[in-house]
């Protein structure tokens, strides 16, 4: 499969602040997300990835620059092409499950079909095959608080998958999981990434969590300080990324 442009960023800023008072977190970066990538974002507390994040998926808007997403300049669209490709082409998983406490894990995963209008046979295939791929098919009829958390984050992770967008955007997927839980998601997630190519873009300040990235980018003081490449070790990679961290310093949270 050859590979195909996902996300598009360029000269991206972002100030925060009033005029005469203003605080530049993002001073201009550039990045290209393809539909095989999983890439991890890190750097010091402050860094501004989370913002980078947020921007990128278009839950903020940047002082200047352009994200080009299947094509559309995300800044010019309208508000109805831009939920539809919110709808379609994206998946979001945060720290936070946000499942829906009185839907069953089922009705928690297959709610983005079913608002979309889709038959409630084809929602349940769906959802099934999903939940088999994560480990969580004996559990979906259980509600939320019979729920691990870790089975929460990997049906919140199923949830983002079942409209099968083309990029998944993660902020600390893995903070509120036990270290079980955490690889367990991060395998899951992995093996989407692998099997169906779907593109993912993370923020963490885990070196464990980035080292099953493909490839990790550090940003600090508002710029991309540099970009490490796995080999063929996640061991080595591992070590890589605590390298990395070591000589930049300042807090990774």
């Amino acid at each position: 499969m050859s590979e195909k442009k996902i996300v598009e960023v360029k000269n991206l800023v972002k100030d925060y602040g009033v005029r005469g008072f203003q605080t530049r977190v993002l001073k201009g970066i550039d990045l290209t997300v393809f539909n095989n990538d999983f890439i991890a974002i890190m750097g010091p507390s402050g860094s501004g990835k989370t913002t980078l994040l947020n921007i990128i998926s278009s839950i903020d808007k940047p002082t200047q620059g352009t994200i080009t997403m299947d094509g559309m300049d995300l800044l010019k669209i309208s508000n109805k092409e831009l939920s539809q490709l919110r709808r379609d082409k994206i998946g979001f998983v945060f720290q936070d499950y946000n499942l829906l406490d009185t839907l069953t894990l089922q009705d928690n995963i297959a709610l983005p079909l079913s608002l979309n209008g889709i038959s409630g046979k084809k929602c349940k295939e769906k959802t099934e095959e999903l939940s088999e791929l994560f480990g969580l098919k004996e559990h979906l009829m259980k509600y939320p608080y019979q729920l691990s958390g870790g089975q929460k984050q990997r049906g919140a992770a199923c949830r983002a998958l079942i409209t099968e967008p083309e990029i998944i955007f993660a902020d600390e997927p893995t903070g509120a999981l036990d270290s079980k839980a955490g690889k367990d998601l991060l395998e899951c997630l992995t093996m989407v990434n692998e099997k169906k190519k779907t593109a993912i873009l993370m923020v963490t300040h885990d070196a464990y969590c980035a080292s099953y990235a493909k490839d990790v980018y550090l940003l600090n003081d508002g710029l991309m300080k540099c970009r490490l490449s796995k080999g063929n070790s996640r061991k080595e990679f591992y070590d890589s990324i605590i390298d990395m961290q070591a000589s930049m310093g300042g807090e990774f949270l």
